[in-house]
């Protein structure tokens, strides 16, 4: 955002430059009574970039004058963030969970304003450890105190270096790795989610493992991964057409559950670091509601949730316009479908009280 002449680092994180986002004025709320489940945030303290407790309350805006959106409760998402510096390799993501289990407990407190922050947590294991899964798991249930939930295992891997493959991925076909499914199925006898994660170029990986695996509770991040920079740059409708027709396959796995958002750095349909402004509300819901109106489409509201993906979209777009953009977009559903959407899904697919 420092120079126009800069390309835009699509699919790489940096820290939003709040200046830039102050360019547009304040959103009045919509619909500030329709109660949200926030499926998917982050919490970090990076050199350059701080993202803990304060910063998230302060963009869900509920914590002292309230103004905000009806925010109830939120799940975290596993992001590498305080893993243990010692002990066995395969434990050190505990640490993560013990780290978010602490911070959702003093929510729970009721000192830091009405949301649960982490009622829900979602940690790393690696599932390629198969049967020997086991122990890892059963560690992360004791750490997470009654909340967690999951684990995400991405996948994302793309043969152009432009795209950046996820943090967690190990190169192509994970999902079809035979470890990595004995490692599914002792997520699955527990009665744990797993949240994926890849791109639009490799949804058929994820179909192969849904119909493989009946009875996981898989939850799709992102809309499916659209990618539109690297290589897909100026192939929008093509990729869209291949996105679609991949979607048609996963939504027909009845055990999948899709979440919408998380497209800022990935779809590349808005470009932050060189536009003069965040995008309003009703902008940013145009850009994406070709991607979001085809997941409702497809997969229904009873297995679709929204996400913020922060501070990720924050490069991009404040907390208060993103959830605006999102009610925009739900505008013509029914009173149930809404319900569903922004909370009723999420309770379901996370196992929330």
């Amino acid at each position: 955002m420092t120079s126009a002449k800069q390309p835009t680092p699509f699919g790489r994180i940096f820290r939003p430059n709040e200046a830039w986002l102050e360019k547009r004025p304040a959103e009045d709320i919509v619909d500030p009574d329709l109660p949200i489940i926030d499926t998917h945030h982050h919490l970090w303290d990076q050199i350059r970039h701080r993202y803990l407790l304060p910063q998230l309350l302060d963009d869900l805006g509920t914590c002292e004058d309230g103004g905000g959106h009806n925010v109830v409760a939120t799940v975290y998402m596993e992001c590498g963030s305080m893993c243990r510096a010692q002990g066995p390799e395969e434990m050190r993501a505990i640490g993560e969970v013990e780290f978010t289990a602490g911070v959702a407990a003093m929510c729970d407190s009721g000192s830091y304003g009405p949301t649960r922050v982490a009622a829900g947590i979602v940690g790393f294991a690696d599932l390629n450890l198969g049967d020997r899964l086991q122990p890892v798991l059963e560690a992360s249930i004791r750490a997470g105190a009654g909340r967690f939930r999951g684990v995400r295992h991405a996948a994302g891997w793309d043969a152009d270096p432009m795209i950046g493959n996820g943090h967690n991925s190990e190169g192509r076909g994970l999902y079809g790795q035979a470890d990595f499914r004995a490692g599914l199925a002792r997520l699955t006898a527990l009665g744990l989610s797993l949240d994926a994660w890849l791109y639009h170029p490799q949804l058929t990986e994820l179909v192969d493992l849904a119909r493989a695996c009946p009875d996981a509770n898989i939850i799709m991040n992102h809309c499916g991964g659209a990618l539109g920079y690297g290589v897909y740059t100026g192939k929008r409708d093509e990729a869209f057409a291949q996105w679609r027709v991949s979607m048609s396959e996963l939504a027909q796995c009845s055990n999948v559950t899709m979440k919408l958002g998380g497209m800022m750095m990935r779809l590349a349909a808005f470009d932050y670091f060189n536009a003069p402004a965040p995008p309003i509300s009703l902008e940013l819901a145009e850009l994406w509601r070709p991607n979001i109106e085809t997941c409702i489409e497809l997969f229904g509201p009873e297995r679709c949730t929204f996400e913020s993906n922060f501070p990720v979209e924050k490069m991009g777009i404040g907390y208060a316009a993103l959830w605006n953009a999102f009610k925009h977009l739900t505008m013509g559903a029914s009173p149930g479908d809404r319900d569903a959407l922004f909370s009723g899904t999420a309770r379901r697919a996370y196992r929330l009280a």
